[in-house]
């Protein structure tokens, strides 16, 4: 009777909890299991997450020193790389280093890596514009020397320089070659295919002194010095025998 009264009244007999107290008990604890359970799995989740961010570390100091080598073999003999290549250097330790440590190396490495790139540019561009200004002061004075008398100056100092031709010389040379084509480069006989300034015959026998010979005054003058040294010994000779025969 008294147990089935106490049952009745929800107590249990020897715990002094009522039925009810315990299934709020029970209850907690379930909850309290599936609290730890959750923070389990986010644990789990949070550990998944930070290897695969550990993996895109290495991977991009991977990329980063592949970057960084083409960019000190695009600087090599152009600006000083030293800094990159010791920041390359430690980075290639990233598998043997903390995964923080290789993150900030990376991203050191690229810094370097684009200041290298930014100078090795600004080489190039430098180099290039000497180069444009080297290309425009020789071709002007190439114009120069395809004028008359641009021409007649550079035979001048040729044959003097080359055969120790003087004053009285380059006046029998400077009448020849003006009687012959008027010192142009463009010079041409159609009646007998004579070429350019010292009108060699045919023009392509200029091709000796220089591929450039339909184009260069310079080419063509070294070609008629070397020829009236060969075929008269001097310009005074070959003109003599040009006024008795009308060539030479």
């Amino acid at each position: 009777m008294i147990a089935g009264a106490i049952a009745a009244a929800g107590l249990v007999v020897g715990t002094g909890f009522s039925v009810q107290g315990a299934a709020e008990t029970q209850a907690r604890i379930e909850a309290t299991q599936a609290l730890n359970y959750a923070g389990a799995m986010h644990a789990d989740q949070a550990g998944a997450y930070g290897a695969i961010a550990a993996a895109r570390i290495l991977d991009d100091a991977e990329d980063t020193i592949t970057v960084a080598n083409a960019t000190l073999a695009a600087a090599e003999g152009k600006v000083d790389a030293s800094s990159l290549a010791a920041s390359v250097a430690s980075l290639s330790e990233y598998r043997s280093i903390p995964v923080d440590e290789v993150a900030d190396l990376a991203r050191a490495t690229r810094a370097e890596a684009e200041k290298t790139a930014a100078a090795a540019a600004a080489w190039d561009k430098a180099q290039a514009e000497a180069a444009a200004a080297a290309a425009a002061a020789a071709a002007a004075e190439q114009a120069a020397v395809n004028t008359p008398d641009g021409a007649r100056a550079f035979a001048a100092d040729l044959a003097a320089s080359q055969y120790g031709w003087g004053a009285e010389q380059f006046q029998c040379l400077d009448s020849l070659w003006q009687k012959e084509s008027g010192w142009s480069y463009t010079a041409y006989n159609a009646s007998s295919g004579a070429t350019g300034i010292p009108q060699a015959l045919p023009g392509s026998k200029m091709a000796t002194a220089g591929a450039d010979w339909q184009t260069n005054a310079r080419t063509q003058i070294a070609w008629g010095l070397g020829y009236i040294a060969a075929a008269y010994g001097t310009p005074c000779s070959a003109w003599s025998h040009s006024q008795a025969v009308n060539w030479y």
